[in-house]
């Protein structure tokens, strides 16, 4: 596995490097936001261990570039600041998990060991399909330039069908997925919300974004 280390801090760059060494990982060392973006960049690793105080670009502003950028490497944010908003800032900046200094370097390999496993799949932080926007941090549903106000179910529904886009979504994943397992009600509530969207989503504009898969379910076209 080779794993690039982004840490302005040489002394903790050099401790996390020589421990992954010794459990067998390639390990690259940049020192600065600019020189960590062209080696993620120029070079393909398994995940990337990423300080968000760095000098030229920050950690955050890395993130959010390399994922704009098509770039799913996981990455293992790393802040010395302890507080929700940074956390959750980590997150929706495309970051696939965090650890707050000081940490434990047996939990920072179990969770590299954990970041490598899931592999690379895109998890983009804005969906896109078609002219339809979604921005789950934000609750924003946009199609084209016009907003499209949706409760909380709503939006999660479509964000999966829309996280599936061109793939049939069973009522059951529905249920399974969006309401939570201790649900004992009548699965046509999933109709209901799907008629819902459509009536916000296509009506207005005359698509059929959502389609009606006979005994499969629902597919969001990516064409619509």
């Amino acid at each position: 596995m080779k794993i690039l280390v982004v840490e302005d801090d040489k002394r903790l760059a050099a401790t996390v490097k020589r421990g992954l060494e010794q459990e067998g990982y390639a390990v690259d060392v940049a020192l600065e936001g600019t020189e960590g973006k062209w080696m993620a960049t120029e070079r393909q690793y398994d995940a990337i261990v990423l300080d968000v105080m760095l000098p030229g670009i920050n950690g955050y502003r890395l993130c959010a570039e390399l994922r704009d950028a098509g770039n799913w490497t996981p990455i293992l944010m790393l802040t010395a600041k302890n507080g929700e908003y940074d956390e959750a800032e980590a997150l929706d900046t495309g970051a696939d998990d965090f650890l707050s200094k000081p940490f434990s370097f047996v939990v920072l390999l179990a969770r590299l060991r954990a970041l490598v496993r899931r592999g690379r799949d895109e998890r983009p932080a804005v969906i896109t399909v078609g002219d339809l926007r979604l921005d789950p941090a934000a609750h924003l549903c946009l199609r084209g330039d016009q907003e499209i106000a949706l409760s909380p179910r709503e939006f999660a529904v479509l964000e999966f069908l829309a996280r599936r886009a061109g793939s049939a979504v069973s009522k059951r994943e529905l249920l399974d997925h969006v309401w939570d397992f201790a649900f004992e009600g009548d699965d046509n509530i999933v109709e209901v919300y799907v008629r819902r969207l459509r009536r916000k989503l296509d009506l207005p504009s005359g698509r059929a974004t959502i389609q009606t898969i006979r005994g499969a379910g629902y597919r969001i076209d990516a064409d619509a």
